[in-house]
């Protein structure tokens, strides 16, 4: 298989809303009927795409027909949130098609992300995971992330806030 990475864009917006509700849908079984729609909800809503897309560096993974089969969006610092520090650059939704896992997309897009925020000079990378998501974790700790602390639960589960120190590692091995 020949997967291919670009730049998300605009024109990108149905196809990365349907990935998310495709891939997200596997953690339905895993929450409870109300936190399924409060998360389903957002996923459906082109406005979660449009509002990443304006303020962050997108990477897309596309299969040999380029159909997007991965995403993740690298926003800069100075976008702080109730997780994330103002003088920290972060991860949002590194999401892969469930047809394609265990092919090393998650990682590659991660990779992607850590080294734009190189070139762009951030100090610092963060995101936040949950207890859904151990293979993610796994590729994030492998990575060189940090588990800095549990945050408040999410969606009925534990999640933890993750950090890359960028000036005290070495080139990431895409």
């Amino acid at each position: 298989m020949n997967i291919k990475f670009r730049n998300a864009t605009n024109n990108d917006l149905t196809d990365l809303k349907n990935l998310a509700i495709k891939s997200w849908g596997q953690f339905k079984p895993n929450l409870t009927n109300e936190n399924w729609e409060k998360l389903n909800s957002s996923l459906a809503d082109e406005k979660t795409y449009t509002e990443l897309l304006d303020k962050s560096e997108s990477f897309v993974a596309t299969d040999e027909n380029d159909k997007i089969i991965g995403m993740a969006f690298l926003v800069p610092k100075g976008n702080p949130t109730d997780i994330y520090d103002r003088d920290w650059s972060y991860i949002r939704f590194v999401t892969v098609d469930p047809d394609f896992s265990g092919r090393g997309i998650g990682r590659k897009i991660t990779n992607l992300c850590i080294d734009k925020a190189r070139q762009n000079n951030e100090k610092f990378i963060a995101l936040h995971t949950s207890e859904l998501m151990n293979s993610a974790r796994h590729i994030y700790e492998s990575i060189g992330f940090k588990i800095l602390k549990e945050i408040d639960p999410r969606l009925g589960k534990r999640y933890w806030l993750y950090k890359l120190d960028l000036n005290a590692t070495g080139e990431n091995s895409n």
